[in-house]
């Protein structure tokens, strides 16, 4: 009884999906006058409103000798500000009975919080206090630079393959901010000065560098009249904000390396450089991620991990940047196996790929999961709203949240196998093969 329930309860869920395809997201945006731009999104379905604010700033905004200082301030924004004690923040939204969170990468970084609609004006106090005053001192500034070195510790340092991405980030990019990774390395967090620090702050955490994202369960013009309240009176920032326009030269061979690790198991790490987020071959890449690695139906799992049993797990994913996209292939190896037989394997998958067309199944199956993971990824305030951002910030057009879709289900496996061609190919590659230490040491 309880299987038919559940049979019965996934095939409603997959009408459901079906039937409902993303429905059109209404939304309307402006400026004020100090340059902060604010997105409202209505929506009375539930007593809930998400605030998000997205700081255009990320890793790729540092100084090449001061790495991590994006991330640092994902933990210093905590630490208080003018009318809000060190933790108080968090404090308030807990005992407003809301939830939140803050996040880093290459491009952005963002503050978000989910709270009952009634208390949107304390989240608009929080985050306009913290923008304009944040107490960015010398104290804050050694404990949060202490917690975030612990946190690339654990992270990367002492995490069993952990270094590998951003081994493989400093080997496809030569040239442009994103061959550093999002935490830092150790010695510029330790160098860090707090006038260097200040500095980071009053450039990049301005309105004129931010945009302010309210949806849910809000009335726009009394929403409008509290945005104007607490963040109209900001001033713009004073200096300068530098944005990367680096020339990346595309690789013209390929890029190998042995990496020795504490890890038991080998694995392969190969990664391709290819279009940014939001172009026609990004999407094209996307779908083939999906086909290859995607699950324990794709191609390379059946093939190296139930076919030929040389491989414990293997994954493909494309990653979409503002400036650039990376099309990558991890394989964990099964004991015994060593990670030039998976390398062998993969690359021969890639050659097919070259020549033979995608099946109309396959496309069509990795079609209705990124459908489906789309129509799901809306099912919540908050997601809307940093989909929201996200266009507005990395595709500059807000109203791709509306177009987005279409554009990647008119893909063709004729679109797939061009792109392929062009990016997926040994040159445009790097290939990390990680070993356990012991292996150097025999050597």
């Amino acid at each position: 009884m309880r299987l038919k329930f559940l049979i019965l309860m996934l095939f409603a869920l997959s009408i459901s999906l079906a039937q409902g395809k993303v429905g059109k997201i209404d939304f309307i945006e402006y400026d004020l006058p100090n340059g902060l731009h604010v997105i409202l999104h209505e929506d009375h379905s539930s007593p809930i409103v998400a605030v998000d604010i997205w700081y255009y700033v990320g890793s790729k905004n540092e100084d090449p000798n001061r790495t991590g200082f994006a991330h640092l301030f994902e933990h210093m924004m905590f630490q208080g500000s003018a009318n809000v004690k060190k933790a108080e923040h968090m404090a308030y939204i807990q005992k407003a009975g809301g939830t939140f969170n803050g996040s880093t990468n290459w491009d952005r970084t963002n503050y978000f919080q989910v709270v009952p609609s009634n208390q949107l004006e304390l989240v608009l106090w929080l985050e306009s206090d913290r923008m304009m005053s944040l107490n960015v001192n010398q104290e804050n500034l050694d404990n949060q630079r202490e917690v975030v070195k612990e946190e690339r510790r654990w992270r990367v340092d002492n995490r069993p393959y952990g270094t590998q991405w951003e081994e493989t980030f400093k080997r496809l990019f030569k040239e442009h901010p994103y061959r550093w990774p999002v935490i830092g390395y150790m010695e510029h967090l330790n160098a860090a000065t707090l006038e260097e620090v200040k500095r980071f702050f009053d450039t990049y955490y301005v309105p004129n560098n931010a945009v302010l994202v309210i949806a849910g369960d809000i009335d726009v013009e009394k929403t409008k009249k509290l945005v104007e309240k607490y963040f109209g009176d900001i001033p713009r920032g004073r200096y300068e904000i530098k944005r990367p326009n680096i020339f990346e030269p595309p690789l013209t061979q390929q890029v190998r390396d042995t990496i020795y690790d504490n890890i038991r198991l080998p694995a392969v790490f190969i990664a391709f450089k290819v279009p940014r987020d939001g172009e026609k071959d990004f999407y094209a890449l996307d779908l083939l991620a999906n086909i290859l690695g995607s699950g324990r139906s794709s191609r390379l799992y059946q093939k190296l991990v139930y076919e030929k049993r040389i491989a414990q797990n293997v994954n493909v994913y494309a990653i979409g940047m503002e400036d650039a996209g990376v099309f990558k292939i991890d394989a964990y190896c099964s004991i015994g196996h060593t990670p030039e037989e998976v390398e062998r394997e993969i690359w021969e998958e890639i050659e097919r790929i070259h020549n033979e067309l995608v099946s109309e199944r396959e496309l069509q199956k990795a079609k209705n999961q990124t459908e489906s993971q789309v129509i799901s990824g809306y099912q919540t305030i908050l997601q809307k709203a940093d989909q929201l951002a996200h266009y507005y910030v990395i595709h500059k057009n807000t109203n791709e949240i509306n177009q987005e879709l279409d554009k990647i289900l008119a893909i063709t496996r004729e679109d797939i196998r061009e792109s392929a061609n062009k990016y997926l190919k040994p040159e445009n590659s790097v290939v990390l093969h990680y070993l356990p230490k012991e292996q150097r040491a025999s050597k």
